[in-house]
């Protein structure tokens, strides 16, 4: 059994348990004989199971009678591993345990493409840890250096301060949802110098200190951007000269103690921000980036279970997919009254699209990173601002959060300037045309996701449809969730979530389910001459 920061109460939540299955389909192996690398001498244990990590961004001590069967939060060496025997449901079960810093390095390397023995050097910023490592060909993991304390959490924590909704006062740490938000923001400043105080706030939240808690921003009360609110045209510059400011400090310190021209790992929370992203793509110090789509803690208890893999069989590879999730429930009972339903096509659903309707698309397994790619979506025309706007309203999220293109790859380069894959959304490209401005964010940038008919062949069917519509293989894409929650992945949920936030209809596996009640819906209809791409009715 694998036990990754194990915790009293089981920290499966039903959303995540698509992850937790594609964990253990990576290291049950009952049909492999057990190896031994050498140097080891007790056998691999018969069953691995791994348990999420329920930790978010903050380390915390066990208690001092499981601290000698647990890794802790920190630790890359050989010697921080801990394998034994333990009492879980009135059985032994033998156990792994590594820590949460090398879950996030063993995630990276063992989901990359560098083979086997390839010496690489890893970035991991996150919540709590922002340092460079080396790995050299035995997978020895050195740590370069901490660059600077607290990386995600100091950036989301600039966003809670001039929040007013948010009580600093009391916090103990800053909110989990803020550094995406702040990401938005940054795309909105207009100047890049920072004005007197604001190098003053900057010194603070950037400040080498073990935790910089919310409420110790009070001595900034009487600064101009405390609780100044998130509209503030200033505070919007200042979030991007932050952003760059946090950004540089990793880089100068890669231009001075890193050796030119070798691969970079990119883990951690913080290797979800694609404007960093693509700043270390394009300034050229490494031979090739890689960032797994499951950078944060999505991806920790993969980690843990390469890191267990290689340890017991000396592999540290893993052959993935991103779409290893569980398969939607569509047998659940919901009020089918309320829908048209029909068998559809490609060809449908574009036109409907076409049309200005907003729909759920699911298809297949559902995605293991946090970032909806195409089986758990919601999906719309990309021509209209208004579009972006109705999506937000949609997701109950802030008006100016952008929303993110999906694309047939081989037209990337020409709306997007991308001449190479990206299929896990996880880099912004320039848009090249006015034509899409439901996905242009207000610098003229869009977070990319590239598709073909090997990454994903029913929305790259989709994409081919609707281009044959309109013109352009590209599409709105956002996720398929309630707010705060993961992926949605029953019919019941879905057609509940159709009625309460206003979409149209939904497709699941080539099954449409429209909403009767849907003006948008009723206005396609009538458009539809003499019924043609008319959905039957079935209610």
């Amino acid at each position: 059994m694998i036990v990754h920061e194990f915790c009293e109460e089981d920290p499966l939540e039903n959303d995540d348990r698509d992850r937790s299955n594609f964990v253990r389909e990576l290291v049950q192996r009952p049909n492999e004989p057990a190896r031994v690398p050498a140097g080891h001498l007790a056998p691999p244990p018969r069953r691995i199971v791994q348990f999420w990590d329920d930790l978010g961004w903050w380390p915390s001590d066990a208690p001092m009678s499981e601290q000698h069967v647990l890794a802790g939060y920190h630790g890359v060496s050989n010697s921080d591993i801990i394998v034994g025997q333990k009492r879980l449901l009135g059985k032994t079960v033998e156990y792994f345990s590594s820590s949460h810093e090398r879950s996030h390095l063993l995630c990276a390397f063992g989901m990359s493409n560098l083979p086997k023995g390839t010496p690489c050097y890893a970035l991991l910023w996150e919540g709590v840890i922002g340092s460079f490592y080396k790995i050299d060909s035995e997978l020895n993991l050195t740590k370069l250096a901490d660059v600077m304390p607290e990386p995600g959490h100091r950036y989301a924590l600039l966003y809670g301060l001039a929040d007013p909704t948010f009580d600093k006062s009391v916090a103990e740490f800053s909110r989990f949802s803020d550094a995406g938000k702040l990401m938005a923001l940054a795309s909105f400043s207009k100047r890049s110098k920072p004005l007197d105080d604001e190098e003053k706030i900057i010194a603070f939240l950037m400040q080498d200190c073990p935790h910089l808690k919310p409420k110790e921003c009070e001595v900034l009360r009487h600064f101009r951007h405390y609780n100044v609110g998130l509209d503030d045209p200033e505070f919007r510059n200042f979030a991007g000269i932050f952003s760059n400011r946090i950004f540089d400090r990793f880089y100068q310190f890669a231009k001075s103690n890193m050796k030119r021209g070798m691969p970079l790992l990119i883990t951690g929370g913080c290797g979800l921000n694609c404007d960093w992203n693509t700043k270390w793509r394009e300034i050229n110090l490494f031979s090739e980036v890689f960032v797994p789509p499951v950078a944060n803690d999505s991806g920790s208890a993969i980690g843990t279970a390469i890191d267990a893999q290689f340890y017991f069989t000396g592999n540290p590879k893993i052959d993935w997919n991103v779409y290893s999730g569980l398969e939607f429930i569509a047998n659940d009972a919901f009020d089918t009254s309320l829908f048209d339903e029909d068998e559809t096509n490609y060809a449908v659903v574009a036109g409907m699209l076409a049309s200005n309707l907003i729909i759920g698309w699911v298809n297949g397994k559902c995605e293991i990173g946090p970032r909806a790619l195409g089986n758990r979506s919601i999906l719309a025309s990309p021509f209209h601002s208004s579009t972006r706007v109705r999506l937000n309203e949609i997701k109950q999220r802030e008006q100016f959060r952008p929303i993110a293109p999906v694309c047939l790859e081989e037209d990337a380069a020409r709306w997007f300037g991308c001449d190479h894959p990206s299929p896990f959304m996880l880099y912004t490209q320039l848009v090249s045309t006015e034509a899409l401005a439901a996905v242009t964010h207000v610098n003229g940038t869009a977070r990319i996701q590239t598709v073909s008919s090997v990454t994903n062949s029913h929305l790259h069917k989709l994409l081919m449809a609707f281009k044959a519509h309109t013109g352009y293989g590209v599409l709105c894409n956002t996720s398929l969730n309630f707010k705060g929650r993961g992926f949605i992945n029953n019919i019941a949920d879905l057609s509940a979530y159709t009625i309460e936030h206003n979409l149209d209809g939904f497709v699941i596996e080539g099954r449409s389910y429209m909403l009767k009640s849907s003006k948008n819906y009723q206005a396609y209809l009538r458009s539809s001459n003499s019924g043609a791409g008319r959905l039957g009715s079935s209610g």
